[in-house]
């Protein structure tokens, strides 16, 4: 019987290159995952760790405690669909804001002169180099009643009294906004700078103005990099918790401030973990369409 050696598809150290990523998704993100989930399964208990065992050994007989309580807690009360809503509505209305913005700034720096790009790529990511908590610190100083903001504001007499920016969803839009902006430029540009130009002076050609150019060419063919600057934005602010926590109010409940309470205030893991399970299956449909134009645009670079 003539026997199938696998190794022939892949031969030398090609598995090696292969099963590295898939290594680093088992042990980076299918192990928490795993671990998360069977806290979510488990019910709350005062001991340590915090909650049930789901395998025990009864007299040499394995014993498994499912509970799902928690998920049936979760869709009855409001807070937690009230906070998931948010979250959503939130992340939604930023990816906007931060497309509005990306996009006059990653098609300027497509179109200006090839020895400035890299100039103008270094100014959008500078901000990153700073501590992410300094750079919300640094909002906080200027959105607060006697900030710089309201202060230059009164001295010019534009207002009278201080603007409530501080503990609003307006504060909490500035500082999404702001700290992920560059998560949208960049995949922007990278789009757009390979355009190619010679179907614009094709358009200007025969009598196409620049606005028709640029809604008929370049939109349609930039729609890859919308969708992965939007999915890069989308995702990580749906579970952002730190500005929320710290530009935000009452109003601002956002899904990562519950989990932050459920885990270190409550001590209720279970619940934090049905949270966090809830949370990925939401955002799996942007993921899926995320890989999905990923896949198309690396099939339209080698097509």
């Amino acid at each position: 019987m003539k026997r199938f050696d696998i190794s022939r598809l892949l031969p030398g150290g090609r598995w090696w290159i292969i099963g590295v990523p898939y290594f680093w998704l088992l042990v980076f993100f299918m192990l928490p995952f795993i671990f998360v989930l069977k806290i979510a399964f488990s019910e709350a208990d005062v001991a340590i760790p915090p909650y049930t065992s789901m395998f025990e050994w009864v007299e040499d007989t394995l014993s498994i405690h499912i509970s799902f309580s928690n998920f049936v807690w979760l869709g009855s009360d409001q807070l937690y669909l009230i906070a998931y809503w948010n979250s959503i509505k939130m992340a939604f209305f930023s990816t906007i804001f931060c497309l509005l913005l990306g996009y006059p700034m990653a098609y300027a720096i497509a179109r200006a002169p090839a020895r400035t790009q890299a100039t103008w790529l270094l100014l959008v990511l500078l901000p990153s180099w700073t501590s992410f908590l300094i750079r919300v610190y640094a909002w906080m100083g200027l959105l607060k009643s006697n900030g710089l903001i309201n202060n230059f504001l009164l001295w010019t007499g534009i207002i009278q009294e201080p603007l409530q920016m501080m503990n609003t969803n307006f504060a909490v839009y500035i500082g999404i906004v702001y700290s992920y902006l560059p998560f949208m430029v960049l995949p922007l540009y990278a789009n757009l700078v390979k355009h190619d130009h010679t179907l614009l002076e094709a358009a200007s050609d025969l009598g196409a103005k620049a606005w028709v150019s640029f809604w008929r060419i370049t939109l349609p063919l930039s729609k890859n990099g919308v969708v992965a600057g939007s999915m890069l934005v989308f995702i990580p602010v749906v579970g952002e918790f730190v500005i929320p926590e710290l530009l935000g109010g009452a109003d601002s409940l956002m899904i990562g401030r519950i989990l932050w309470q459920e885990f270190f205030n409550n001590r209720d893991w279970p619940v934090a973990s049905a949270l966090a399970v809830i949370m990925l299956l939401i955002l799996l449909a942007p993921i899926a369409l995320f890989h999905r134009y990923q896949n198309k645009e690396s099939a339209d670079e080698f097509s």
